[in-house]
């Protein structure tokens, strides 16, 4: 998961595209018709998204010139209207867009803030197919309020996490709004261009250039979209019942990173014996080619069949790093397979990847952080904080924007899964988590659906028990433990990291 972002930019850099329009043939009204909504009401982010349409596929065709640095771009979107749309919009951000196609036609379009408003010629109807093609160029360097890209020396990576891959190509950015994706990435001699998925084709253009084509087997929220391009080697293993294991790694560190990659493997089968098999077609390993502390400010990200690192984490020891990537793969199930309804469900991707994070350390016998050994003494810990928490940051499943990737949300929701654990016994448990898993696979879920399977596998309404350790401003009774105390908030209490001076902290309990 990213656990910080980049310092925020002064508003009068916003993109590089001002308000624009196009000749186009006459087209419907807005004022008279019906202009799709432009969000999608998240209560984390309420601007993000946009409504009217879901987006069925995209297409991302990009054409790094290492000379410029710059993109060359086309996003294909395939949609289905949900209602008649006089107008539709996209979030984009930072895009110098050339042009706009409806269905083939050129459409008016104008940017307006970080929306992309595109004006079809007629009305389109509800429930219909369409497809919108915007061809555009972007900078990976390009100081924006915010963005996903991560420039390197010899390339680029991307980090969408939480609301910055419209920066990188125009969507309806939001991870209710799964879609299937394809990718054709062509880049000059000497360099590699991959992305999620698996690679369907490579082309030699005859001219010094290579296209890599690339296709998702499951759909992907925009969030944890990758593309990279670099002096890349790509490393090939076998994990279990077959699944194939692809790293992509710089080629001047291949050797270096071996040890940490060589460990997937048996993180995989590890996770598979609790939680099933592995959700995707492949898996592996990025380290992205930049150490610098300006690079991302972050540990890692789970983008989806590919997690992203910094090469300088993965040199460690065993122990100071296999409970992290047991972190980010648990994000292939909680997270990536299914994926948050709305911002204010993130407890449930990073909860999940914490508390087994954790068990995969203690099974070891390595300590963490505090220098605690076992999952019951840190929840110990962690229950003692709890009002503090629930003061400082809010309830668990409460977040806004400024605590969204605080401990909270981590620490905090690994105490929620264990205080379940203790109410329904450890077998009812792991029942409620493959159901979950497999009811939303592929789809989004919010705590609301995780709460009513607590129930349905459980036989017993845990809807009031999970909703006061989610939602109540007081730590609830632990169950099995009448003896652990909440410290007052008065005291003092070493508080959950919280976002400072524009950047995320690092706030898993794995690192």
């Amino acid at each position: 998961m990213r656990y910080r972002t980049r310092v925020t930019a002064p508003a009068a850099l916003l993109g590089t595209v001002a308000a624009l329009s196009v000749a186009a043939p006459a087209h419907a009204d807005p004022e008279t018709g019906t202009p799709g909504p432009e969000t999608l009401g998240d209560p984390v982010f309420p601007g993000l998204g946009n409504d009217g349409y879901h987006v069925v596929a995209y297409h991302l065709d990009l054409a790094y010139d290492a000379t410029t640095r710059l993109v060359d771009a086309t996003a294909t979107l395939t949609l289905t209207t949900t209602q008649e749309l006089s107008r539709l919009s996209l979030d984009a951000l930072g895009l110098d867009v050339h042009e706009v196609l409806l269905d083939g036609v050129p459409a008016a379009r104008e940017q307006a803030g970080e929306k992309l408003r595109i004006t079809p010629a007629v009305p389109l109807a509800a429930r219909t197919t369409a497809t919108v093609t915007v061809t555009y160029t972007a900078d990976p360097r390009a100081v924006l309020a915010h963005t996903a890209w991560v420039p390197t020396p010899d390339g680029f990576a991307i980090c969408p996490q939480p609301n910055t891959a419209h920066t990188v190509f125009p969507c309806n950015d939001h991870p209710s709004d799964k879609a299937d994706f394809t990718f054709r990435i062509t880049v000059p001699a000497g360099l590699k261009g991959v992305a999620s998925g698996h690679l369907v084709s490579t082309e030699d253009l005859g001219d010094g250039r290579t296209a890599y084509c690339y296709r998702s087997r499951e759909p992907i929220a925009t969030e944890i979209v990758q593309i990279t391009v670099g002096d890349y080697v790509i490393k090939d293993r076998q994990g279990p019942h077959g699944l194939p294991l692809r790293d992509v790694v710089p080629t001047a560190r291949a050797t270096a990173l071996e040890p940490a990659l060589a460990l997937t493997p048996n993180l995989v089968s590890w996770i598979e014996q609790r939680l099933g098999a592995f959700p995707f077609e492949t898996y592996g390993l990025l380290p992205c080619n930049n150490d610098a502390s300006n690079a991302f400010d972050f540990t890692g990200l789970e983008t989806q069949t590919l997690t992203l690192y910094k090469p300088n984490f993965l040199l460690q020891a065993e122990k100071s790093i296999g409970s992290h990537m047991m972190h980010e793969l648990v994000h292939s199930y909680f997270g990536n397979s299914v994926s948050p309804a709305t911002w204010s469900d993130l407890w449930l991707n990073e909860g999940h990847a914490d508390f087994y994070g954790l068990l995969y350390r203690y099974e070891r016998g390595w300590a963490d952080s505090l220098g605690l050994t076992t999952m019951e003494a840190r929840m110990k810990d962690t229950y003692a904080r709890g009002d503090q928490w629930r003061k400082s940051s809010g309830p668990v499943a409460a977040p806004n924007e400024a605590n969204l990737f605080d401990s909270q949300r981590y620490l905090g929701g690994v105490l929620v899964l264990y205080a379940l654990r203790q109410q329904v016994g450890e077998s009812v448990f792991s029942a409620i988590e493959s159901t979950f898993l497999e009811r939303f696979r592929n789809a989004s879920a919010s705590t609301g659906d995780y709460i009513a399977v607590a129930s349905e596998v459980s036989g017993t309404d845990q809807s009031g028990f999970l909703r006061d350790w989610l939602y109540g401003t007081k730590t609830p009774r632990m169950p099995g433990h009448p003896d652990w105390t909440v410290t007052p908030v008065s005291s003092a209490l070493r508080q959950p990291q919280n976002r400072t001076d524009g950047h995320w902290h690092d706030n898993s309990a794995t690192l």
